[in-house]
């Protein structure tokens, strides 16, 4: 059996850094959704470093960790649908690389993202109103809600793509140094 010392410890690194910042959300609340998102972001580099299949496991171990130690147990809902996310994101953007004869991937992918996110978001928001907003939910605020998730998923994307190229892409040789 093989056992790669360095993967495995680098993993065990972001695992802690990545539970650290979910219970710091639950400590600095208006920062909640930034900490979170930072913690989702180890699952990317998971992925990108090891594969889909590693970082599934890597983010199945960072919820139920976070499940135990945070004292917000929805911060770890939401760290999840991010990291699921990520992960199907990542799925989607290797199969459209594998793929020679596919035009306009950029779009496709868009659109997958798009559906990904979707698919998770807007059931929540339906049928569990409550967890996402204080007010009743009208038509109206469902919509304009519907509205800010789709920014709100740009942004998170956007910020995905250059923390992987500018702030990973740096640290990577000096962490991943053989």
């Amino acid at each position: 059996m093989h056992v790669n010392a360095r993967k495995i410890a680098l993993s065990g690194v972001l695992a802690a850094f990545a539970v650290v910042l979910i219970v710091l959300g639950s400590i600095f609340e208006t920062s909640t959704l930034f900490l979170l998102a930072a913690a989702a972001f180890c699952v990317g580099i998971v992925v990108r470093e090891w594969g889909i299949a590693y970082g599934a496991a890597f983010l199945t171990a960072c919820t139920l960790l976070g499940v135990i130690v945070s004292p917000q147990k929805m911060y770890c809902v939401t760290f999840a649908a991010m990291g699921i996310y990520l992960l199907l994101a990542e799925a989607g953007w290797e199969a459209l690389a594998k793929a020679e004869r596919i035009q306009k991937k950029k779009i496709i992918l868009w659109v997958w993202k798009y559906l990904v996110f979707n698919s998770m978001f807007l059931p929540a928001l339906y049928f569990f109103p409550s967890l996402l907003v204080a007010k009743k939910m009208t038509k109206t605020l469902f919509f304009v809600m519907a509205a800010a998730g789709q920014a709100g998923i740009f942004i998170f994307d956007r910020a995905y793509i250059y923390f992987q190229a500018e702030v990973w892409g740096r640290l990577r040789g000096k962490v991943m140094k053989q």
